[in-house]
């Protein structure tokens, strides 16, 4: 059938009945229509906005107590390192023991360590503090992402069940993800920003911590979606190995930090450039543009029916990145980098999509939620290491320099994909015996 997972051509001349099958025409209606997926939906996306209002919270706060943006930036790539370290842990126990089991002690943990934070903040702690704080609160960064993409799986039919039927219906939910994704990363910022300028410089990081408790608490509770739970049988002893142990994982995780480098470049660069012109005002309309360019990407690729290999997409859009990203050093133009910014943000998303959706296909589904989160840790920290990395350059020789680094960032992780395509080549389907969870008599 022809889907954004199947590489198999279509039938030549189907029936009335196979030209009106929903399941060859997949939609954003069908998929919301699916039973029981708005008691994860809406939750799940209160839950997950706090995950874009965490690092603009921090730098705000810390740039009014300390006056040092240095500071700031410092305590904030720690945050996002630790998340980007800590992630996968999470969604590895959350594939063992359970969402809710995870996610209700994560996110009390994570109130408390970024009311910490707020407090030692306000307190004018020393820099120590402040990092031995941020460790904790990026630590405990709930995954409700990789979750919710966990319960489409589930729901929908993945092919590890019973006569391994997959749903087509996957790749329009990976795409829904996406655009969900994007979505919160522009309502956040503007969110935290609003708060933390004309409230208090404490109450971006201060509601980041009450939506998280309540989102999370309120996602934990819709349990009947949640993926079923993979304990060791009776009288074995499980050893069960990391997702990242499977090779297609790796070369995703590194395509997905150099996606990572431009989230974190454009932001950087972008300040850079509209400070540099006396414009400051104009950064929130060029990433606003930029944004506005994944999520329309996002949208178009959930309402396609692919017929090419999902690897040949991967490898396409991937390039396509590559190759906008290469000239945003020699734009010196507003208009014109509203523009360039449009098409990188339209390369991103079919990149992102086409990931988890061979995430899907390579991993079993008792280790599908630890994948998802290595892939959202592995952008997580390419965007820490761009923010630093562009902030230098930006300090020492201008916003172009800056522009720099989202074309390191995809052209080291698009040589690498090049290179070591063969590995993400999806299997036909997974056996208990896969090396991500393997259980052994004792």
């Amino acid at each position: 059938m022809a889907t954004a997972v199947s590489t198999t051509p279509p039938v030549r001349d189907p029936g009335p009945a196979e030209r009106t099958d929903p399941v060859r025409r997949p939609g954003y209606g069908q998929l919301l229509r699916t039973p029981g997926a708005w008691t994860f939906l809406l939750p799940g996306f209160a839950a997950r906005q706090p995950f874009a209002m965490l690092t603009i919270s921090i730098v705000l706060l810390l740039r009014h107590t300390t006056g040092s943006y240095g500071v700031a930036g410092a305590v904030a790539a720690v945050t996002g390192v630790s998340m980007a370290l800590f992630a996968p842990q999470s969604g590895k126990l959350a594939d063992r023991y359970g969402q809710s089991a995870v996610l209700v002690p994560g996110v009390l943990i994570h109130a408390a360590s970024a009311t910490l934070l707020t407090a030692l903040a306000l307190g004018h702690a020393p820099l120590w503090a402040l990092v031995a704080a941020a460790v904790p609160t990026g630590a405990s960064v709930p995954q409700v992402g990789p979750m919710v993409r966990a319960r489409w799986a589930a729901t929908l039919g993945d092919g590890s069940g019973p006569g391994g039927r997959r749903s087509p219906l996957l790749a329009t939910a990976a795409a829904f993800e996406s655009v969900t994704d994007e979505l919160t990363f522009v309502i956040g910022p503007v969110l935290a920003t609003a708060l933390s300028t004309g409230v208090h410089p404490s109450s971006g990081l201060i509601a980041e911590a009450g939506l998280t408790l309540a989102g999370g608490l309120l996602f934990a509770a819709q349990r009947h979606t949640a993926p079923p739970v993979n304990p060791a049988a009776p009288g074995t002893r499980e050893r069960r190995a990391s997702a990242l142990s499977v090779p297609g994982v790796r070369v995703l995780a590194v395509a997905f930090l150099g996606i990572g480098s431009v989230f974190g470049g454009m932001q950087v660069a972008l300040t850079a450039f509209t400070q540099e012109l006396g414009q400051p005002g104009l950064n929130g309309v060029l990433y606003g543009i930029f944004a506005a360019g994944n999520m329309l990407a996002g949208v178009a690729c959930g309402a396609i029916a692919w017929r090419t290999s999902p690897q040949r997409r991967l490898l396409v859009s991937y390039a396509a990145l590559a190759l906008t990203c290469s000239a945003l050093w020699a734009v010196h133009a507003p208009l014109m980098l509203g523009g360039l910014g449009l098409l990188v943000g339209l390369c991103i998303a079919p990149a992102l999509i086409t990931g988890y959706t061979l995430v899907e296909s390579l991993v079993p589904a008792m280790s599908r939620t630890e994948a998802f989160t290595w892939l959202t840790g592995a952008v997580a920290l390419g965007q820490a290491t761009a923010v630093t990395v562009a902030g230098q350059m930006a300090d020492g020789f201008g916003a172009s320099a800056a522009f720099t680094v989202p074309l390191a960032g995809t052209a080291l992780a698009l040589l690498t994909v090049a290179a070591l395509r063969g590995r993400i080549a999806s299997p036909a389907r997974h056996t208990t015996g896969s090396r991500a969870g393997v259980s052994v008599p004792a």
